[in-house]
């Protein structure tokens, strides 16, 4: 039975698990080395069965603790062109690990085969993943994207689970503590989904036979749980989509709790 594991979700760290019981994968590697396998043993989930480590881009939130955790546990890396470039100025890739690129085409890790797609924020190249796991069920990951691209809403129709960005509530952006340069960036095409984009994101997909969402990548000082799932939920109604019975919609934690979601 495929899992599917929320360790980090927000702007102070990323992480999640895609596997099984016996053998998985991990995207983003957020926090540190310590937080990062507290986690995954609150979870159960030794780090003798993760295979590789795929990295959606070059921010600390998604990477912090890559270099210290891929070391101890001798585990291959990999990511866009663009983000191993900018991981290698920053030397996160000079350990005795093995890293490399991802092309378009996907590459297999342990029986897990992952495939990447472009999103658009303000790095060298990030990118989402989507993971077809051996029982044929498939997950996707898309945080930290200001739009949700064809490319993306493409690769995430496939999938049967989606993480999918809801960071912010336009009106508590708006209003809120953040500098105005923030803001705009926050905003922008090359920041993050507002919970509004989400919720047509999530339309689409529902739509196209997604039948588990999870919201992710919540920001504590612009957004809530309570309106991230309401505004997703609300448009999914509109829509005609009933809960439990077309979807799941769930909120990703922003620390390890004893959460599996399984597909």
């Amino acid at each position: 039975m495929a899992r599917f594991v929320t360790l980090f979700s927000s702007s102070s760290g990323n992480s999640c698990y895609i596997g099984s019981a016996s053998e998985g994968i991990l995207i983003d590697a957020g926090r540190n080395a310590k937080q990062l396998e507290a986690a995954l043993n609150y979870h159960d989930i030794p780090p003798g069965i993760i295979k590789a480590i795929f990295i959606t881009h070059e921010h600390n939130d998604h990477i912090g603790a890559l270099k210290v955790f891929a070391n101890r546990h001798k585990l291959p890396v990999f990511c866009s062109n663009g983000t191993y470039a900018a991981l290698e100025r920053g030397g996160h890739l000079n350990g005795s690990f093995y890293s490399g690129i991802i092309k378009k085409d996907g590459l297999d890790a342990g029986g897990i085969f992952v495939k990447p797609f472009h999103t658009s924020h303000d790095t060298n190249e990030s990118t989402g993943f989507t993971a077809l796991l051996p029982d044929g069920r498939k997950a996707g990951v898309a945080t930290d994207t200001g739009v949700p691209t064809d490319e993306m809403m493409a690769a995430l129709s496939a999938c049967d689970l989606v993480l999918i960005e809801a960071n912010h509530d336009l009106r508590m952006l708006i209003n809120g503590p953040y500098p105005y340069i923030i803001k705009q960036r926050v905003k922008s095409d090359f920041g993050h989904l507002s919970n509004e984009v989400c919720a047509g994101a999530a339309n689409y997909l529902v739509s196209g036979g997604v039948t588990r969402v999870v919201l992710g990548h919540l920001s504590r000082q612009n957004n809530t749980p309570e309106l991230a799932y309401g505004t997703v939920k609300n448009s999914l109604d509109e829509s005609g989509a009933k809960e439990k019975t077309d979807y799941l919609l769930e909120i990703a934690p922003e620390d390890a709790m004893r959460k599996i979601i399984t597909f």
